[in-house]
């Protein structure tokens, strides 16, 4: 198998750990979101020490790194609980495609922070992808509009933190800094998991430990997916993430998405599906010079 197979590959059992994620994230009921996310990454952090330990690792990763991984793990946290909120209030794939407007974002972000500048196919794919969302969304200015700004959100932090993971390039291993994510976030939302606490079933428990497990298997496949093949090359087949996430609240919850979000699905795919074409375009343009 070519390394780019396997890179495609990972990305498709990634996504699949996100949805199985997300699906019992939201089985796990009416639960307070920072708790749900307090056990999700608990589990994150005990799977990730063990590569620590296992590789004698820095837990904390190295000193001149510090600012990196504590913006990284802030925006990552916050992402998170963002995302967990919509998908507690909303379809369970319209939320998970929300979320997947963070490839755009990191666009605008990498131009803006570590100034990469964005070619106008990507300024254009940016453009299409939120023409999408607002199909997904349908704004009406009302309460009922909260959970997919929190959707949005959801993306807008998860794209801060991959840039912020840029930044960091190859300076710290992909288990540290999962670790020190997951830590981070256990420690922040402990207190408040403690004030709020809810009482859980060994059901609603045996749910978010599972949630941890699949986000955990979804982190490392993607992290480990981009180590085979640049992210331009298979990015597109992490929307699959999306099919999955269709599949199972038709299963699982009897929701189905209605025709307006699935056409807003269908302008992001195109936008993703587009720029990736335009990627492989100027990858060959650019062996063709050499």
């Amino acid at each position: 198998m070519s390394d780019k197979n396997k890179g495609i590959l990972l990305l498709l059992v990634s996504a699949f750990g996100f949805a199985m994620m997300a699906a019992f994230v939201k089985l796990s009921g009416d639960l307070p979101t920072v708790q749900k996310t307090l056990f999700r990454n608990s589990v994150s952090a005990i799977i990730s020490l063990g590569f620590v330990l296992y590789y004698k690792e820095k837990l904390f990763g190295k000193r001149e790194n510090q600012k990196l991984l504590i913006l990284r793990s802030a925006l990552g946290t916050l992402g998170i609980l963002f995302y967990f909120y919509a998908i507690d209030h909303l379809v369970l794939s319209d939320a998970d495609m929300l979320n997947k407007l963070s490839p755009f974002l990191l666009i605008i972000f990498s131009s803006i922070f570590l100034k990469e500048k964005a070619k106008p196919y990507q300024i254009i794919a940016v453009v299409i992808a939120f023409i999408g969302t607002l199909f997904i969304i349908k704004p009406q200015f009302s309460v009922e509009t909260f959970p997919y700004m929190m959707g949005v959100l959801s993306a807008v932090f998860a794209a801060g933190a991959y840039t912020v993971l840029r930044a960091l390039g190859s300076k710290e291993k992909f288990y540290t800094i999962v670790f020190y994510f997951s830590f981070f976030s256990t420690a922040v939302l402990l207190p408040f998991v403690l004030l709020s606490y809810e009482p859980m079933t060994v059901k609603q428990t045996v749910y978010l430990l599972s949630a941890g497990v699949f986000a955990t298997l979804g982190q490392f496949g993607i992290t480990i997916a981009y180590k085979f093949a640049p992210a331009r090359d298979i990015s597109i087949f992490f929307y699959s993430t999306v099919v999955y996430s269709a599949i199972i609240s038709i299963v699982l919850f009897g929701q189905i998405p209605d025709g307006i979000s699935l056409l807003g699905y269908v302008i992001i795919f195109l936008a993703s599906f587009y720029m990736f074409k335009r990627n492989q375009s100027d990858d060959r343009k650019a062996q063709d010079v050499r």
